[in-house]
């Protein structure tokens, strides 16, 4: 028997579960229908299993570098068994946090795959949800008023480049290493690219990355690739840009070797694993786009500002209508298109008050345009940088690298970008997103009074020196 719904959710990850809660707050009897396990690739083959491993590894360098606070504990060694344990269980809690609050918002959820089905006895538009249970039971078909695709993505790989999941491996399969390798090559200097590589290279792994961009991290400020580059070379990750893969010529007979042009030159680079790291391809296949009338641009689901289809009863958020592809993301666009088919009339989501982080060793994030994009935009700039190194929290740490740069509209003085690279960036980059969101000045940032000692110092300095009037500088 067919079960009726106000909203029916594709998709169990941050995205679709937080527009569940959003939905269950406002009233709405609601549905999510997960394939795999509540909480997505985010909490299962992403955002927090990555994030517990890069903990481990920031850990294992802490303990080796202790006798320079005066700790000698001996021979540090590392027992991945246990690494990967910690990750797990760190992944089970949260979890079984998300199954807890579907229970707590009387959200129903379906553990199977969903598919929309076109016109029927059910409703004369496309959008009753029939859902193949796994466990083998009868179909559940599910009728809703609105649906949200919320499918998310998987890796993808280069064309021609096979993924055997033993040799040559996704951050899917990376995540659920037995034992460190000894060496490997990284394809991609992205965002992903670059964590695994700090990471790696922090448990004693040799790392060789290939990048076919001609900087690392390209879609941040150019001052923060820079550094990025400067600090993890130093560190002993090896970098090689402009560097285009050949995936015919990879070899994986007891190792992994491969080939890639550089500057005209063919170049052979050899190690034990290769990590593929090139971007993520939205999950729209199998879903029954082609029972809709929506559209898809380059693999993407097209919608409008409140992330409606054109089938107008059917949204999409996260992932799987590309941009930017985080997990904070997916969950506010989902709760603006909750909002919006509630009639709540909810702000267009401003992509450009929207922070970026980078959680490798040193941490990188930023928030609004980048230099480049400022000057390419017309704006006439004026810029404040100020580095770790004349912060006194960031001595004690003894993390002195790296620094705070802000970027601002001569003219008005408004703030266009504010660029981090250094410690604890990633908790410290809201300040700055709040300072978007309110419109603020340089001068605002620098009335805020920041404690001493902390990290965030070096925010009010860097706003300071817009106008050259840094103190400890």
């Amino acid at each position: 028997m067919a079960e009726e719904f106000d909203l029916v959710i594709l998709g169990g990850g941050t995205g679709g579960y937080v527009a569940a809660i959003r939905a269950a707050q406002l009233g709405l009897k609601t549905a999510v229908v997960e394939k795999g396990k509540l909480g997505g690739t985010c909490l299962h083959n992403g955002c927090i299993p990555s994030k517990a491993l890069l903990r481990s590894a920031e850990v294992y360098q802490t303990a080796v570098k202790s006798e320079e606070f005066g700790i000698v504990t001996g021979d540090v060694k590392i027992d991945f068994s246990k690494v990967q344990d910690r990750k797990n269980k760190v992944v089970d809690q949260l979890y079984k946090g998300v199954q807890h609050l579907m229970k707590q918002g009387k959200i129903t959820v379906y553990e199977g795959l969903g598919r929309i089905l076109g016109p029927s006895i059910f409703s004369p538009m496309p959008g009753t949800i029939s859902v193949e249970m796994n466990d083998g039971s009868e179909n559940e078909m599910l009728i809703p008023q609105n649906i949200i695709i919320a499918t998310g993505s998987r890796p993808r790989t280069l064309p021609g480049l096979q993924i055997d999941g033993e040799m040559v491996l996704t951050s899917d399969e990376a995540l659920k290493l037995e034992s460190l390798p000894h060496s490997i090559i990284i394809v991609g200097g992205g965002v992903i690219g670059i964590e695994w590589a700090s990471m790696l290279n922090d448990f004693g792994v040799e790392v060789t990355v290939l990048e076919y961009a001609d900087r690392i991290i390209p879609t941040e400020d150019h001052d923060i690739s820079k550094e990025m580059l400067r600090l993890l070379s130093k560190k002993g990750v090896k970098f090689v840009t402009g560097a285009k893969v050949l995936p015919e010529t990879l070899k994986t007979d007891g190792s992994v070797v491969i080939s890639a042009e550089v500057n005209g030159t063919k170049e052979e680079f050899t190690a034990e694993k290769m990590l593929v790291s090139v971007g993520r391809s939205a999950n729209v296949e199998g879903i029954g786009l082609e029972n809709t009338e929506i559209v898809k641009e380059k693999g993407y689901i097209e919608t409008n500002e409140f992330f409606q289809t054109k089938e107008t009863h059917i949204y999409a958020i996260g992932d799987c209508i590309g941009g930017l592809q985080l997990a904070h993301v997916a969950s506010h666009e989902g709760i603006t298109a909750v909002e919006h088919m509630a009639g709540q009339k909810p702000e267009r989501l401003d992509y450009s008050l929207i922070s970026k982080c980078v959680y490798s060793s040193p941490e990188a994030a930023s928030v609004g345009l980048t230099e480049e994009q400022a000057k390419k935009e017309g704006y006439e700039l004026k810029i404040g940088k100020f580095p770790f190194r004349a912060v006194g929290k960031a001595l004690v740490y003894g993390e002195a690298d790296g620094f705070v740069k802000i970027i601002a509209d001569k003219k008005t003085d408004d703030i266009l970008g504010v660029h981090m690279i250094g410690p604890h960036v990633t908790d410290m980059i809201s300040e700055a997103g709040l300072a978007s969101v309110l419109d603020a000045t340089p001068w605002e940032i620098a009335k805020t009074i920041h404690p001493h000692p902390s990290l965030s110092e070096a925010i009010g300095e860097a706003a300071l020196a817009v106008d050259g009037l840094a103190i400890h500088s």
